[in-house]
């Protein structure tokens, strides 16, 4: 079965700086399982991407971080732009080198920063002004701009600055007006980008929750055959039936042998949904954030381990979780305890810490689970055996999970 599902050939495709194999598809929904190899290294997917924002994850080392098996991670291209800034970068040799990271990285090209600064930003066709958040400082980021700073930044993976406006915005001109100013953006993009022999630029589809919209942008932007193309502008307060409905829309438009990266997206049933909707790669400081409130990601749910529950709860974090804090020392982990993490989740670091290493591996692990079920043919059963461990009621299963599998042929209610 898994030799037989495999794909007959190889199916490949190249760019100067990246190399994408698709390696099996899973025979009823879309999911797909491939290498994308970049300057940095080779990268399976579908994988979830860790958001190191300034250069950093919080609460890990580069060492830590590369212990979960990450090998591709974000920075961001509007804050590295503020601080340290560009001739910081320049002399010190790029992101890489700053932040003793020597695998993969991508950067976000400050659009994004649009929708969560807006009240700091003003849009028009030359690029956003920016207040700095810092001091008050005008910024203006420009397409060229932007591809200054991520040549600067040295990373492997390059966003387009687009114009992003919030999904739920129900001014149709403005979005209208949105989409096609990204197509622009991105043509000045890629006529600014200096070293496209070792660094990607990705394209965004922007459209809001208009599908018409949407397969225009597409058609567009795959026009431009960028080395690998993203969905972006969702995680906007959409409701899943739209986010799922716009993802699917997209992903039957693309390329099959370019990497599909579906951006802001980290809750694990969006991830797994995501991928059965044919999307291979996805980012969100969700699992890390929610680990500094003392948050615990696992099969069966989030697990608030400040509660008065745990505190004699000698058990690990999760069990028969691989991470380096639930293993045991025995087996060359840290051996720790729920316990330990409540006394520390409300007064030290340390609690903090040892959460966002258990979430990212969480997260790293349910995409290769995900991959290895695509390889072997069976990832159907991995999609109903994971909504089964996280709600052991069939009737409590989300309907816009629902529904959404049921447009790539799984029925989490009859099957």
């Amino acid at each position: 079965m898994w030799a037989a599902k495999r794909m007959a050939s190889t199916m490949s495709a190249s760019s100067a700086a990246l190399t994408f194999e698709l390696v099996a598809k899973c025979s009823t929904t879309r999911a797909r399982a491939s290498i994308m190899t970049l300057p940095h290294g080779p990268v399976n997917l579908p994988m979830f991407m860790p958001v190191a924002t300034q250069a950093s994850l919080k609460g890990l080392t580069p060492e830590q971080l590369e212990s979960t098996g990450c090998r591709l991670c974000l920075n961001n291209t509007y804050h590295l732009g503020l601080k340290p800034g560009q001739d910081v970068l320049d002399a010190v040799g790029g992101a890489h080198k700053l932040q003793g990271w020597n695998h993969n990285l991508l950067t976000d090209s400050g659009g994004f920063q649009m929708v969560s600064l807006l009240t700091l930003a003003t849009i028009t066709e030359e690029g956003v002004r920016f207040l700095s958040p810092h001091d008050g400082t005008p910024m203006l980021l420009t397409p060229e701009h932007s591809i200054s700073l991520q040549n600067s930044i040295g990373s492997d993976i390059m966003m387009q600055l687009d114009d992003v406006l919030v999904t739920t915005s129900p001014d149709k001109v403005r979005m209208r007006e949105a989409m096609e100013r990204s197509v622009r953006w991105l043509d000045r993009c890629i006529a600014a980008h200096k070293h496209p022999d070792r660094q990607n630029l990705f394209c965004i589809i922007q459209g809001g929750l208009d599908l018409d919209m949407r397969r225009k942008c597409c058609e567009a932007m795959v026009a431009r055959d960028t080395p690998g193309i993203a969905i972006g502008g969702l995680s906007g307060g959409e409701a899943k039936d739209d986010f799922c409905k716009v993802v699917g829309a997209c992903t039957q438009l693309l390329p099959e042998l370019k990497p599909r990266y579906v951006m802001g997206i980290g809750y694990p049933e969006d991830l797994v949904v995501s991928v059965a909707l044919g999307a291979d790669m996805f980012d969100c400081v969700w699992p890390t954030r929610t680990a500094r409130f003392g948050n615990a990601v696992t099969k069966h749910g989030v697990l608030n381990l400040k509660r008065e529950m745990f505190a004699a709860d000698y058990g690990p974090i999760e069990d028969g979780c691989g991470c380096l804090c639930c293993r045991p020392a025995a087996e060359g982990g840290m051996g720790i305890t729920r316990a330990f993490v409540h006394h520390n989740a409300a007064k030290e670091t340390a609690a903090a810490h040892v959460l966002t290493l258990h979430n990212v591996w969480y997260q790293l692990q349910l995409m290769r689970d995900a991959r290895e079920a695509i390889i072997a043919d069976e990832f159907p059963a991995f999609v109903r055996a994971f909504f089964g461990n996280l709600y052991p009621e069939r009737q409590d299963y989300p309907s816009w999970a629902v529904d959404a599998l049921r447009t790539v042929g799984i029925d989490l209610i009859e099957d």
